[in-house]
């Protein structure tokens, strides 16, 4: 199957809505799928205006897309929903980075999934999760949610809290095996296990740290102090490494990077990383970088 087939018969992920958590009804709009993809040679074209070496891509915080409905507010690194740039659909097999805040008593109804995996790391607050698996699940500041959408599911996602916001990172990776029977899983982590070093939190194994997916792709999270220095090997031979910076700012290489930028690298086989502001979180996503 070439890219561009994958791409097509792949997730299209239509189906959430703007509901309360009164509602569970389901409902299609525009708010949160993704369409079919064009995707031009492995779009990670470099930003002509950046100083930076050919096999990087910097998307600066305030150059994602952006959708604000009220109760949700959203930030689109990749393409999404009514955020459509051609030069933005994806980072290998990276699909969706969306940094999303849910206000209290507000969320995302019923809604379908397929052939996707799904990660949510919460920022902030707590999210109740059910599926049509019968998985009924809270996620709070500290775990690790995964799902494997495979042959489908349907889920719904809520921000019970009647008085406080919920910020979460909803990500999404085309797998490595279509038409799966799907999971669900979710587990809690110690954050002080990251503190000055790289905790990993997804891999591909069952038996390793974290949680696991239908991919060749391994996520780790990481808290440091200002000044302190660490390297990420990446562990496959053709994988591309994502970073995001949650919280202050790091240097990768010879490129600053503020709160929410973004910096994708291929066709290096580790990164040299720097915090340059105390309690400075970050993100790595390695990823295959061929659909």
């Amino acid at each position: 199957m070439d890219r561009k087939d994958f791409i097509k018969k792949g997730l299209m992920g239509t189906g959430m809505f703007i509901t309360s958590a009164a509602v569970g009804d389901v409902i299609k709009n525009d708010i949160d799928e993704i369409k079919e993809l064009e995707p031009l040679g492995f779009n990670h074209l470099p930003n002509p205006e950046s100083l930076i070496v050919e096999n990087t891509v910097l998307h600066k915080a305030a150059t994602r897309g952006h959708a604000n409905h009220g109760w949700l507010d959203s930030h689109h690194t990749f393409s999404f929903a009514n955020y459509h740039n051609p030069d933005r659909m994806h980072f290998g097999v990276l699909r969706v980075l969306n940094d999303d805040r849910v206000d209290a008593g507000m969320g995302f109804g019923k809604h379908p999934h397929d052939n996707m995996e799904i990660i949510s790391i919460p920022l902030e607050g707590d999210l109740e999760h059910q599926d049509s698996m019968g998985n009924t699940a809270v996620i709070k500041k500290g775990d690790i949610q995964v799902m494997s959408a495979g042959t489908g599911i349907y889920h719904s996602e809520f921000n019970k809290n009647k008085d406080r916001l919920t910020k979460f990172l909803q990500i999404w990776v085309y797998p490595n095996k279509r038409n799966v029977t799907p999971r669900y899983d979710q587990i809690s982590l110690d954050e002080k296990d990251r503190h000055n070093k790289l905790q990993q939190i997804l891999s591909p194994n069952p038996d390793d740290a974290g949680v696991w997916i239908h991919q060749d792709a391994w996520f780790h999270l990481g808290k440091f102090d200002k000044g302190i220095t660490t390297e990420y090997k990446l562990k496959k031979e053709g994988n591309g490494i994502y970073a995001f910076v949650i919280k202050g700012d790091f240097n990768i290489g010879n490129i600053s990077l503020n709160e929410r930028d973004g910096l994708g690298i291929w066709s290096t086989s580790a990164i040299a990383i720097e915090s340059l502001s105390q309690d400075a979180e970050i993100l790595l996503m390695e990823v295959p970088m061929v659909l």
